[in-house]
């Protein structure tokens, strides 16, 4: 095995049967950065299938930097509305400030750099450093995890850290198409090192694949503490049959954005009740919600009222959205 034969079979399949996707068009360089940040912050816990059609709206409509900085936190909202995790939609604006108040408009090229922009952290940096400026580095995401685990077949907790896998991505080597390289690692994971049922015929690193030549495919994982915690979704409705929201303040992860008023239960008490209820998987934490139809209006009310005619002309996380649907 020479030094270049693993990125030249993996380039070759690339090449061949890489996906179309916006954020890989051929745009002027100060785009392609644009794109790569843009693509890179919804790609944050989201899959590909997912953001593309949010990308393409999001920049028909917010096009580069300057527009980005300057819009309007309302549009900005409404572009990502659905996308979840809306945190990062802000993170997003107040990078773009930074990057034309402190960098002169210019993204920065360099790991201190990138990880001074809020939401941007340690696979984020190198994943831009790697596809926006071409440096020689394959940032580690789930896909690549996934490579790597099969190759080494790795399976123990300590072979399968986070340390370790750096370690292993020697295994791929090099090239002077590092933009390239680095995407093509990843597509490798996402179509054809699939979780289940992977297309080792397909594949350009099989023979060089332990679990390949074991004939087990099987993937260990460091198991994240997953909260399971139990709420009331209280609906409010007024004489003409419109919803109570208010601002949240209680969730991290939807700060600022419209829910119906929650309250945080005992087990016993979901348990119990008799209305309907669901659940909803937010961040590490499985919520499991009860849906409690209330008749007289909260004393303190610091919400507002939305008529169902102007729901589609309101910012709603999908959150929201699933409590809704499941009321009406």
């Amino acid at each position: 095995m020479t030094s270049q034969s693993i990125p030249n079979k993996i380039l070759k399949w690339y090449d061949n049967n890489k996906r179309t996707l916006p954020w890989r068009k051929k745009v002027s360089k100060s785009q392609k950065e644009y794109f790569t940040l843009v693509s890179e912050f919804m790609l944050q816990q989201t899959q590909v299938k997912t953001v593309i059609p949010y990308f393409e709206n999001f920049t028909s409509k917010i096009p580069d930097l300057k527009s980005l900085s300057r819009v309007r936190d309302v549009k900005l909202m409404k572009c990502w509305e659905g996308l979840g995790y809306y945190s990062r939609a802000r993170n997003l604006k107040k990078s773009a400030k930074l990057i034309i108040s402190k960098f002169k408009g210019k993204l920065p090229s360099n790991e201190e750099g990138l990880k001074s922009l809020p939401g941007v952290g340690d696979y984020t940096s190198k994943a831009i450093m790697a596809i926006a400026f071409n440096n020689k580095i394959i940032p580690i995401d789930g896909n690549v995890e996934r490579v790597l685990k099969r190759v080494f077949y790795l399976k123990k907790e300590k072979e399968i850290s986070k340390e370790n896998l750096h370690k292993k991505k020697s295994f791929f080597g090099e090239t002077n198409r590092a933009s390239d390289y680095a995407q093509a690692v990843m597509e490798i994971g996402a179509l054809l090192c699939k979780p289940t049922k992977p297309n080792c015929d397909q594949c350009p690193i099989s023979r060089y694949c332990k679990s390949y030549k074991k004939n087990d495919f099987e993937i260990v994982k460091i198991n994240k503490f997953n909260k399971q915690k139990f709420f009331e979704a209280n609906i409010f409705q007024n004489k003409r049959k419109n919803y109570y929201l208010l601002k949240n303040r209680k969730f991290n992860f939807l700060k600022g954005m419209p829910i119906f008023p929650m309250n945080e239960i005992p087990r016993v008490k979901f348990k119990n009740h008799i209305g309907k209820r669901i659940n909803i998987k937010m961040s590490n934490m499985d919520m499991r919600i009860a849906i409690t139809m209330k008749n007289n209006l909260p004393l303190n009310r610091n919400g507002f009222f939305v008529d169902v005619k102007d729901l589609s002309n309101l910012t709603l996380p999908s959150f929201t959205k699933k409590i809704l649907n499941t009321i009406r």
